[in-house]
Protein backbone atom coordinates (compact mmCIF):
# COMPACT_ATOMS: atom_id res chain seq x y z
CA UNK A 1 0.00 0.00 0.00
CA UNK A 2 1.46 3.68 -1.07
CA UNK A 3 1.67 6.18 1.14
CA UNK A 4 -1.19 8.09 -0.06
CA UNK A 5 -3.11 5.27 0.04
CA UNK A 6 -2.85 4.75 3.57
CA UNK A 7 -3.79 8.36 4.58
CA UNK A 8 -7.09 8.24 2.49
CA UNK A 9 -8.32 4.98 4.07
CA UNK A 10 -6.75 6.17 7.82
CA UNK A 11 -9.03 9.58 6.79
CA UNK A 12 -11.78 7.54 5.76
CA UNK A 13 -12.06 5.44 8.86
CA UNK A 14 -11.58 8.10 10.86
CA UNK A 15 -13.58 10.11 10.09
CA UNK A 16 -16.47 7.97 10.01
CA UNK A 17 -15.41 6.52 13.65
CA UNK A 18 -16.29 10.02 14.65
CA UNK A 19 -19.66 10.13 13.31
CA UNK A 20 -20.07 6.66 15.51
CA UNK A 21 -18.40 7.84 18.80
CA UNK A 22 -21.08 11.16 18.30
CA UNK A 23 -23.87 9.18 19.39
CA UNK A 24 -22.55 9.37 23.10
CA UNK A 25 -24.71 12.50 24.12
CA UNK A 26 -27.61 10.86 22.87
CA UNK A 27 -28.38 8.70 25.58
CA UNK A 28 -27.89 11.81 28.09
CA UNK A 29 -29.33 14.26 26.21
CA UNK A 30 -32.56 11.72 25.92
CA UNK A 31 -32.30 11.50 29.71
CA UNK A 32 -31.94 15.45 30.56
CA UNK A 33 -35.02 16.02 27.86
CA UNK A 34 -37.29 13.66 29.42
CA UNK A 35 -36.38 13.48 32.86
CA UNK A 36 -35.66 17.23 33.79
CA UNK A 37 -37.43 18.85 31.16
CA UNK A 38 -40.24 16.13 31.42
CA UNK A 39 -41.05 16.42 27.93
CA UNK A 40 -43.49 13.66 25.92
CA UNK A 41 -42.23 11.23 23.66
CA UNK A 42 -43.21 13.01 21.13
CA UNK A 43 -42.09 16.24 21.76
CA UNK A 44 -38.33 14.46 21.47
CA UNK A 45 -39.17 12.43 18.41
CA UNK A 46 -39.65 16.53 16.84
CA UNK A 47 -36.57 17.99 18.09
CA UNK A 48 -34.89 14.69 16.85
CA UNK A 49 -35.79 15.31 13.54
CA UNK A 50 -35.02 18.72 13.54
CA UNK A 51 -31.51 18.60 14.59
CA UNK A 52 -30.52 16.63 12.15
CA UNK A 53 -32.39 18.20 9.64
CA UNK A 54 -28.99 18.90 7.57
CA UNK A 55 -28.94 15.74 7.03
CA UNK A 56 -31.55 16.25 4.15
CA UNK A 57 -29.84 18.74 2.20
CA UNK A 58 -26.37 16.38 1.96
CA UNK A 59 -26.64 16.42 -2.78
CA UNK A 60 -26.28 20.87 -1.61
CA UNK A 61 -23.66 20.03 0.76
CA UNK A 62 -22.05 17.85 -1.77
CA UNK A 63 -22.40 21.13 -4.52
CA UNK A 64 -20.81 23.74 -1.96
CA UNK A 65 -17.82 21.24 -1.05
CA UNK A 66 -17.15 20.61 -4.75
CA UNK A 67 -16.78 24.17 -5.75
CA UNK A 68 -15.83 25.72 -3.24
CA UNK A 69 -12.32 25.72 -1.36
CA UNK A 70 -11.72 21.38 -1.27
CA UNK A 71 -12.46 18.31 0.83
CA UNK A 72 -9.70 18.66 2.97
CA UNK A 73 -10.41 22.48 3.78
CA UNK A 74 -13.75 21.28 5.02
CA UNK A 75 -13.38 18.46 6.89
CA UNK A 76 -10.99 21.18 9.06
CA UNK A 77 -13.72 23.90 9.20
CA UNK A 78 -15.98 21.09 10.35
CA UNK A 79 -13.65 20.01 13.22
CA UNK A 80 -12.90 23.27 14.21
CA UNK A 81 -16.79 24.22 14.66
CA UNK A 82 -17.03 20.64 15.90
CA UNK A 83 -14.83 21.58 18.58
CA UNK A 84 -16.83 25.02 19.40
CA UNK A 85 -20.08 24.19 19.26
CA UNK A 86 -19.27 21.34 22.05
CA UNK A 87 -17.41 23.53 24.14
CA UNK A 88 -20.68 25.52 24.35
CA UNK A 89 -22.87 22.68 24.66
CA UNK A 90 -20.35 20.58 27.76
CA UNK A 91 -19.45 23.72 29.17
CA UNK A 92 -22.81 26.10 29.45
CA UNK A 93 -26.62 25.73 30.61
CA UNK A 94 -27.91 26.82 27.73
CA UNK A 95 -31.73 28.32 27.01
CA UNK A 96 -33.56 25.10 24.78
CA UNK A 97 -33.78 26.80 21.36
CA UNK A 98 -29.99 27.91 21.94
CA UNK A 99 -29.53 24.43 22.88
CA UNK A 100 -31.21 22.94 19.57
CA UNK A 101 -29.09 25.67 17.67
CA UNK A 102 -26.11 23.93 18.64
CA UNK A 103 -26.92 20.67 18.22
CA UNK A 104 -28.40 21.57 14.57
CA UNK A 105 -24.61 23.28 13.99
CA UNK A 106 -22.69 20.05 15.47
CA UNK A 107 -24.83 17.63 13.35
CA UNK A 108 -24.22 20.10 10.13
CA UNK A 109 -20.72 19.81 10.68
CA UNK A 110 -20.60 16.11 10.68
CA UNK A 111 -22.83 16.34 7.74
CA UNK A 112 -19.89 18.23 5.36
CA UNK A 113 -17.18 15.57 7.19
CA UNK A 114 -19.25 12.97 5.76
CA UNK A 115 -19.90 14.52 2.19
CA UNK A 116 -16.24 15.45 2.10
CA UNK A 117 -14.97 12.40 2.88
CA UNK A 118 -16.99 10.49 0.55
CA UNK A 119 -15.70 12.77 -1.66
CA UNK A 120 -12.47 11.90 -1.51
CA UNK A 121 -13.47 8.02 -1.89
CA UNK A 122 -14.94 8.76 -5.02
CA UNK A 123 -12.63 10.50 -6.29
CA UNK A 124 -9.27 8.77 -4.87
CA UNK A 125 -10.96 4.88 -5.04
CA UNK A 126 -11.92 5.41 -8.64
CA UNK A 127 -8.06 6.46 -8.93
CA UNK A 128 -6.68 3.58 -6.89
CA UNK A 129 -9.44 0.92 -8.26
CA UNK A 130 -10.59 0.93 -3.77
CA UNK A 131 -13.74 2.67 -3.83
CA UNK A 132 -15.47 -0.97 -2.31
CA UNK A 133 -12.21 -1.23 0.04
CA UNK A 134 -12.30 2.63 1.29
CA UNK A 135 -16.10 2.22 1.96
CA UNK A 136 -15.21 -1.34 3.98
CA UNK A 137 -12.71 0.39 6.35
CA UNK A 138 -15.48 3.13 6.97
CA UNK A 139 -18.13 0.91 7.77
CA UNK A 140 -15.88 -1.02 9.89
CA UNK A 141 -15.12 2.17 12.09
CA UNK A 142 -18.54 2.97 12.31
CA UNK A 143 -19.41 -0.19 13.87
CA UNK A 144 -16.72 -0.65 16.07
CA UNK A 145 -17.57 2.80 17.11
CA UNK A 146 -21.41 2.30 17.68
CA UNK A 147 -20.18 -0.60 19.47
CA UNK A 148 -18.10 1.19 22.01
CA UNK A 149 -20.84 3.87 22.24
CA UNK A 150 -23.68 1.15 23.22
CA UNK A 151 -21.08 -0.03 25.58
CA UNK A 152 -20.05 3.57 27.24
CA UNK A 153 -22.99 6.15 26.22
CA UNK A 154 -24.82 5.04 29.14
CA UNK A 155 -21.87 5.10 31.84
CA UNK A 156 -21.30 8.59 30.55
CA UNK A 157 -24.76 9.65 30.61
CA UNK A 158 -24.97 8.22 34.30
CA UNK A 159 -22.26 9.80 35.73
CA UNK A 160 -21.45 13.00 33.75
CA UNK A 161 -24.74 13.73 31.87
CA UNK A 162 -24.83 14.97 28.38
CA UNK A 163 -22.48 17.90 28.64
CA UNK A 164 -19.70 15.26 29.72
CA UNK A 165 -20.53 13.39 26.75
CA UNK A 166 -20.05 16.42 24.23
CA UNK A 167 -16.75 17.52 25.74
CA UNK A 168 -15.56 14.17 25.78
CA UNK A 169 -15.54 14.40 21.88
CA UNK A 170 -13.03 17.08 21.87
CA UNK A 171 -10.10 14.55 22.01
CA UNK A 172 -11.90 12.93 19.20
CA UNK A 173 -11.99 15.46 16.95
CA UNK A 174 -8.45 16.56 17.05
CA UNK A 175 -7.01 13.24 16.64
CA UNK A 176 -9.10 13.31 13.10
CA UNK A 177 -7.08 16.29 12.22
CA UNK A 178 -4.05 14.42 12.36
CA UNK A 179 -5.04 11.80 9.32
CA UNK A 180 -6.34 15.26 7.64
CA UNK A 181 -3.27 16.85 7.66
CA UNK A 182 -1.30 14.31 6.40
CA UNK A 183 -3.58 13.26 3.37
CA UNK A 184 -2.31 15.31 0.18
CA UNK A 185 -5.60 16.42 -2.41
CA UNK A 186 -4.40 16.93 -5.54
CA UNK A 187 -5.41 20.87 -6.57
CA UNK A 188 -8.51 20.49 -8.94
CA UNK A 189 -10.47 24.01 -8.83
CA UNK A 190 -7.18 25.53 -10.59
CA UNK A 191 -7.94 23.64 -13.77
CA UNK A 192 -11.32 23.42 -13.17
CA UNK A 193 -13.57 24.99 -16.44
CA UNK A 194 -15.73 27.95 -15.05
CA UNK A 195 -19.12 26.68 -14.69
CA UNK A 196 -22.28 27.61 -12.69
CA UNK A 197 -25.41 26.06 -10.82
CA UNK A 198 -27.10 25.75 -14.27
CA UNK A 199 -24.22 24.19 -15.99
CA UNK A 200 -23.63 21.73 -13.09
CA UNK A 201 -27.06 20.40 -12.50
CA UNK A 202 -27.16 20.38 -16.71
CA UNK A 203 -24.52 18.08 -16.38
CA UNK A 204 -25.46 15.93 -13.30
CA UNK A 205 -29.18 15.42 -14.92
CA UNK A 206 -28.01 14.63 -18.68
CA UNK A 207 -25.52 11.60 -17.08
CA UNK A 208 -27.67 9.42 -18.14
CA UNK A 209 -26.04 6.78 -16.69
CA UNK A 210 -26.21 8.61 -13.33
CA UNK A 211 -30.22 8.64 -13.80
CA UNK A 212 -30.25 4.51 -14.73
CA UNK A 213 -28.52 4.15 -11.58
CA UNK A 214 -30.56 6.42 -9.49
CA UNK A 215 -33.39 4.63 -10.98
CA UNK A 216 -32.20 1.20 -9.78
CA UNK A 217 -31.66 2.26 -6.48
CA UNK A 218 -34.63 3.89 -5.89
CA UNK A 219 -36.56 0.95 -6.90
CA UNK A 220 -33.78 -1.33 -5.10
CA UNK A 221 -34.48 0.41 -1.34
CA UNK A 222 -38.45 0.65 -2.68
CA UNK A 223 -39.87 -1.83 0.41
CA UNK A 224 -41.94 -1.30 3.49
CA UNK A 225 -39.45 -1.27 6.86
CA UNK A 226 -40.68 -3.99 9.43
CA UNK A 227 -38.08 -3.21 11.61
CA UNK A 228 -40.57 -1.63 14.21
CA UNK A 229 -43.24 -4.62 14.36
CA UNK A 230 -40.57 -7.07 14.48
CA UNK A 231 -39.53 -5.47 17.43
CA UNK A 232 -43.02 -5.87 19.02
CA UNK A 233 -42.90 -9.27 18.56
CA UNK A 234 -39.73 -9.67 20.17
CA UNK A 235 -41.17 -7.75 23.24
CA UNK A 236 -44.93 -9.09 23.22
CA UNK A 237 -45.50 -12.39 21.25
CA UNK A 238 -41.24 -13.71 22.44
CA UNK A 239 -41.06 -12.10 25.50
CA UNK A 240 -37.56 -11.08 25.57
CA UNK A 241 -36.08 -8.84 28.06
CA UNK A 242 -34.10 -5.65 26.80
CA UNK A 243 -30.87 -7.02 28.34
CA UNK A 244 -31.25 -9.84 25.39
CA UNK A 245 -32.66 -7.98 22.43
CA UNK A 246 -29.14 -5.73 23.32
CA UNK A 247 -27.01 -8.57 22.98
CA UNK A 248 -28.62 -9.69 20.07
CA UNK A 249 -27.80 -6.00 18.40
CA UNK A 250 -24.36 -6.50 19.41
CA UNK A 251 -23.79 -9.76 18.44
CA UNK A 252 -25.50 -8.68 14.71
CA UNK A 253 -22.94 -5.41 15.05
CA UNK A 254 -20.27 -7.69 14.93
CA UNK A 255 -21.68 -10.17 12.05
CA UNK A 256 -21.80 -7.27 10.66
CA UNK A 257 -18.17 -5.66 10.72
CA UNK A 258 -17.02 -9.98 9.08
CA UNK A 259 -19.77 -8.91 6.59
CA UNK A 260 -17.50 -5.21 5.44
CA UNK A 261 -14.19 -7.61 6.22
CA UNK A 262 -15.53 -9.95 3.43
CA UNK A 263 -16.07 -6.98 0.88
CA UNK A 264 -12.70 -5.76 2.16
CA UNK A 265 -11.16 -8.82 0.32
CA UNK A 266 -13.43 -9.75 -2.63
CA UNK A 267 -13.95 -5.84 -3.33
CA UNK A 268 -11.67 -5.81 -6.53
CA UNK A 269 -12.36 -9.31 -8.01
CA UNK A 270 -16.25 -9.61 -8.35
CA UNK A 271 -18.57 -8.94 -10.65
CA UNK A 272 -20.35 -5.74 -9.48
CA UNK A 273 -23.40 -5.65 -12.02
CA UNK A 274 -24.01 -9.70 -12.03
CA UNK A 275 -23.46 -10.17 -8.21
CA UNK A 276 -26.31 -6.73 -7.71
CA UNK A 277 -28.47 -8.92 -10.23
CA UNK A 278 -28.43 -11.99 -7.60
CA UNK A 279 -28.38 -10.07 -4.66
CA UNK A 280 -32.36 -8.68 -5.84
CA UNK A 281 -33.29 -11.95 -5.89
CA UNK A 282 -31.52 -12.72 -2.48
CA UNK A 283 -33.37 -9.36 -0.76
CA UNK A 284 -36.47 -11.33 -2.06
CA UNK A 285 -36.02 -14.44 -0.85
CA UNK A 286 -34.77 -12.83 2.54
CA UNK A 287 -37.66 -11.00 2.71
CA UNK A 288 -40.46 -13.87 2.46
CA UNK A 289 -38.36 -15.27 4.88
CA UNK A 290 -40.14 -13.41 7.69
CA UNK A 291 -42.81 -14.80 7.15
CA UNK A 292 -42.05 -17.61 9.32
CA UNK A 293 -40.66 -15.34 11.97
CA UNK A 294 -40.19 -17.75 15.14
CA UNK A 295 -37.36 -17.21 18.74
CA UNK A 296 -35.09 -19.48 16.66
CA UNK A 297 -35.21 -17.82 13.44
CA UNK A 298 -35.32 -14.58 14.63
CA UNK A 299 -31.63 -15.00 15.96
CA UNK A 300 -30.54 -16.92 13.16
CA UNK A 301 -32.09 -13.93 10.70
CA UNK A 302 -30.58 -11.16 12.91
CA UNK A 303 -27.11 -12.94 12.73
CA UNK A 304 -27.29 -13.86 8.90
CA UNK A 305 -29.06 -11.09 7.37
CA UNK A 306 -26.62 -8.77 9.44
CA UNK A 307 -23.66 -10.39 7.85
CA UNK A 308 -25.14 -10.64 4.47
CA UNK A 309 -27.02 -7.18 4.51
CA UNK A 310 -23.67 -5.64 5.14
CA UNK A 311 -21.68 -7.25 2.53
CA UNK A 312 -24.80 -6.11 -0.26
CA UNK A 313 -24.95 -2.87 1.28
CA UNK A 314 -21.20 -1.85 0.91
CA UNK A 315 -21.75 -3.50 -3.19
CA UNK A 316 -24.72 -1.03 -4.09
CA UNK A 317 -22.24 2.06 -1.85
CA UNK A 318 -19.50 1.11 -4.05
CA UNK A 319 -21.52 0.73 -7.35
CA UNK A 320 -22.67 4.24 -6.65
CA UNK A 321 -19.03 5.61 -5.86
CA UNK A 322 -17.68 3.79 -9.11
CA UNK A 323 -20.01 6.06 -11.23
CA UNK A 324 -20.32 9.32 -9.79
CA UNK A 325 -19.78 12.24 -12.19
CA UNK A 326 -16.25 13.49 -12.48
CA UNK A 327 -15.64 17.11 -10.87
CA UNK A 328 -19.01 16.59 -9.22
CA UNK A 329 -17.78 13.72 -7.11
CA UNK A 330 -19.15 14.69 -3.77
CA UNK A 331 -22.20 16.14 -5.12
CA UNK A 332 -23.80 12.94 -7.28
CA UNK A 333 -22.71 10.26 -4.28
CA UNK A 334 -24.56 12.22 -2.22
CA UNK A 335 -27.41 12.69 -4.41
CA UNK A 336 -27.47 8.80 -4.73
CA UNK A 337 -27.29 8.38 -1.20
CA UNK A 338 -30.13 10.53 -0.17
CA UNK A 339 -32.31 8.71 -2.89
Amino acid sequence: MNKKLFWIFALSSAVYFTQGIEGLPSQGLFYYLKETLHFSPEKIMLISSITISAWLVKPIIGYVIDNFFNKKAWIFIALLLDIISVLFLGLLSLPLVILITMIILNSTDTAFRDVAVDGIMCVEGKKYNATGRIQSIQWISISIAGLLTGIGGGYIAEIWGYKGAFLSLIPIYILVGIPAFFYKEERTLENKTSSTLFLDLKKLFAHKQLLIIGLFIFLYKYSPSFGTPLFFIQRDTFKWGKIWIGALGTISTVFAIIGSLVYYKVSTKIKIKKWLYISVFLGALTSLSYLYYTPATAIIYDVLYSLIGMFIFLMVMDFMARKTVPGLEATSFALLCSI
